[in-house]
Parts: structure tokens; sequence; C-alpha cells
């Protein structure tokens, strides 16, 4: 099993991107593996590593690389989430797989075409800028075709009322990168960005019960990671404060699915992102600035037609600075300690 780690600036947790041809196809076998990939690096002092980069070079001839997400779930080693992706965690890939040589270096100007395999998203990671330590990206996520912008909306509505704590709460529930809950934070009482993104537990309490009402209510898996969930707050016009909540705690800034949805949302006439945000304001194609407690996000989404047949083709975000953190590469096994060199893993790099 081939293992390297990369981090995106503003993520929970750096990422394993593993080389899916040295993985077995089948479902058990496969989580099989990666629960014995999980329990090394916990056995090494890395066990907050919960996302897994399934890379390989690309079989369709119209993109570089084909890649599946798996989402490490914190209650146990053998609990994985195998559906919806990361955004984060595909611009940890293409560092990875550039350095060990599955794509080519990477080069200012460079454009490396993703094809994501959990959802069908296309991914273009551009690469602005170069250096020893990583690379800062620029991420296009493509419609093609461009796609009806209500189609964006799970419900078939911009807004649903969920039966929460005994009213009626609005949220809007967006599916573009990941299924994401989008609630305006005045409903849990928060009114100012200092409370927002303040480390109140009764607001993280509140949201996430909030997100298994609504997987009730949408017959979702409750035990999950989708869909996301995020308080939002207006910030002035084309811009938003943001609070997610990741895998298992606060996100540091928002994930970059979820600055992609925001920005798909709003979009989207009447949604909350929309209302709240003050697009409408902003020209075609203007910025959305997503204020999270970690730092500001740009994203900015491309619709073409009018009012009635408003389509999206493409959502990009800006600045995203990933590290390259180094491989794992396995130990000789020697009789007297191990029979499986899977499980014999050292890491060269902190």
């Amino acid at each position: 099993m081939s293992v390297s780690l990369a981090r995106a600036h503003g993520t929970p947790c750096p990422t394993a991107v593993v080389d899916a041809r040295t993985l077995p196809e089948s479902e058990p076998e496969l989580l099989a593996r990666l629960t014995q990939l999980r329990t090394v690096l916990a056995d090494h002092g890395a066990a907050d590593v919960l996302k897994n980069a399934l890379v390989q070079p690309s079989r369709h001839p119209l993109f570089d690389l084909d890649y599946r997400f798996v989402q490490s779930m914190p209650d146990r080693l053998d609990s994985f989430d195998l559906r919806g992706s990361c955004g984060h965690s595909i611009l940890a890939a293409v560092e990875a797989a550039a350095r060990t040589g599955m794509i080519q270096p990477l080069v200012p100007g460079c454009r490396v075409r993703v094809n994501v395999l959990n959802n069908g998203d296309n991914v273009v990671c551009e690469a602005e800028e170069t250096s020893p330590e990583g690379t800062r990206f620029t991420a296009h996520f493509l419609c093609s075709p461009p796609r009806p912008v209500e189609q964006l909306l799970i419900t078939g509505e911009p807004v649903t009322g969920i039966r929460f704590e005994e009213r009626m709460v609005p949220v809007s529930l967006v599916s573009m990168g990941n299924p994401y809950l989008f609630v305006n934070a005045a409903e849990f009482g928060v009114r100012t960005v200092r409370e927002l993104f303040a480390d109140d537990p009764v607001l993280f309490d509140r949201m996430s019960r909030l997100r298994l009402a609504v997987c009730r209510t949408q017959g979702w898996d409750t035990a999950g990671a989708f869909p996301k969930v995020a308080a939002l707050l207006p910030d002035g016009p084309g811009a938003l404060a943001v609070r997610a909540i990741s895998v298992p705690s606060w996100h540091p800034t928002v994930a970059l699915t979820g600055a992609t949805c925001l920005a798909a949302g709003a979009a989207v006439e009447g949604t909350i992102p929309h209302l709240l945000s003050g697009v409408s304001q902003q020209p075609d194609g203007g910025m959305l600035a997503l204020r999270t407690p970690g730092a500001t996000v740009r994203a900015s989404a491309r619709t073409t037609g009018g009012p009635r047949d408003r389509r999206l083709a493409w959502i990009s975000v800006a600045d995203k600075q990933v590290d390259y953190r180094g491989p794992f590469l396995p130990a000789s096994a020697s009789a007297s300690t191990s029979t499986s060199e899977e499980l014999s893993w050292l890491p060269l790099t902190a």
C-alpha cells in the first residue's frame, strides 16, 4: 500500500492519499485494508487523520486522476462513510500524486483534471504558485453541461421547514460537491459574528441535532457524515459569516465543498444563502466572501441563461494552499514481529 500525507490550510486534519492501484476493488476487502491503515496511523500518533483519498491515473481520456473519497468516522477504527466528497482532499490528492510521480510535476499555470468517482463531479485544480513545501491552487468545479439551478435543491424548494424543538425551522438543502444544510444562525438566537464564532457547545449541539432532524425527515442515515451543516449570518453585500461542523468538531474554516455549495446555493433565488448574502446586488460571476473563524474564503459561481432558465456552469474557489507532509513507507517486516507488510508503516515526516 502506497500512502502519503498532505494537508490543505484550514482543514481539520491531513488527508491520507492512497494509490488506489494497490487496493482491492471489492468494498469489504477495501474497508478491511483501510481499517488496517487507520490502526497503524493511530499507533504512530496520527489518529486524527480521518480523510482518505484513493487515487490513480484516470481511466477516462478527459481526466488526469480518478479520485474516491472515504471519510473515516471517529467512533470506531472500522467505521467509514463512502458517500460524498471532500474538496480539500481532492487538492491534497493532486499534490501527493504530483510529488510521487503519478502525474506530471506541478508548475504555475498547469491544470489537473480530477474525476470524482463518489458523485461524478468534474474538478479542475489549477496550480497558482508552487514551492518545495506545497502548492497554492484555485479549484474549479465544473457542470458539463450547465446544470439548471433548481436541480441543486434537494427538496425541490429554496427553503424547507423542519420541525425542530417544537417549531418549524426554515433551512435550505443544497447539493453541489456535497449535500449541505444551511440555516440562519438567528434561528438559534445568534445575532452577531462574534457569537457565531465563539466555541459554544450549546450552538454545536443544536446544529448537530438539527442535522439529525433533517436526516430523519428525509430518511437519510443519521450515523453518516452527510449532509454537512453550516449556520450563516449576513456580513455585508456579497458576504456571509459561516460556522460549519466537520467530523467530529467545529470546522476551523469551511470545507472546500462547503464553499462550493454555498456559492451554488447563493445563485438560487430564495435560498437562505441567497437571501443573507445580498448577492443580488453583485454582478453575475462576482466573488462571494465567506468569513470563517480561521480565514476568509472567496468563491464565485458562473451561471448562464435568464431568470427562468438559469443554469450553473462552474464554481471557482481561490487561494487554497496545500502542504505536502511526505510518504508513509512499509517498514521491513520480521518474522518475530509481524507477518503482514501492510501492518508495518513508519512515517518519514511529521
